[in-house]
């Protein structure tokens, strides 16, 4: 296992969205892709510029809505853009990073992922769920 880098457990071409998609769509795709994270792109879609996880959704959108139903919520959503809850300072990795290194900076920094960046471009995400399906592979 100390020899596997990044790019061998990663999910690569990750499911994004783009700052000004509605938060509906984030809870939308989270929802039936049992997705916690989504690495949010510039308009091209290459270069990675946030990321949208559950958490936020409930902390800034969801939170609003306490009280409310589940269409007021949706509305609520809807007239929130992903850029107004995304976090910017995101921290990343390369395919080339050890993933011992990788699981130390996820467990250091209490973060459930890491978008993967290869020459200023999104390649793929690490996540928890990764190294799950890593050790559930292994143990066979």
């Amino acid at each position: 296992m100390k020899d596997l880098k990044v790019r061998d457990v990663m999910s690569a071409d990750p499911t994004t969205l783009k700052r000004n998609d509605k938060l509906t769509l984030a809870d939308d795709i989270m929802r039936l892709g049992r997705i916690r994270h989504l690495p949010v792109v510039d308009d091209d879609g290459h270069v990675l510029v946030g990321i949208v996880s559950q958490r936020d959704l409930f902390r800034d959108a969801l939170a609003q809505a306490l009280g409310y139903g589940k269409h007021a919520q949706r509305k609520i959503l809807d007239t929130l853009s992903v850029k107004e809850v995304m976090t910017s300072d995101v921290v990343t990795t390369s395919p080339d990073t050890p993933l011992i290194g990788a699981a130390r900076l996820l467990t250091e920094r209490k973060i459930g992922c890491l978008p993967v960046v290869d020459n200023g471009r999104l390649v793929g995400i690490l996540t928890e769920g990764d190294f799950v399906a890593l050790v559930a592979r292994r143990g066979n």
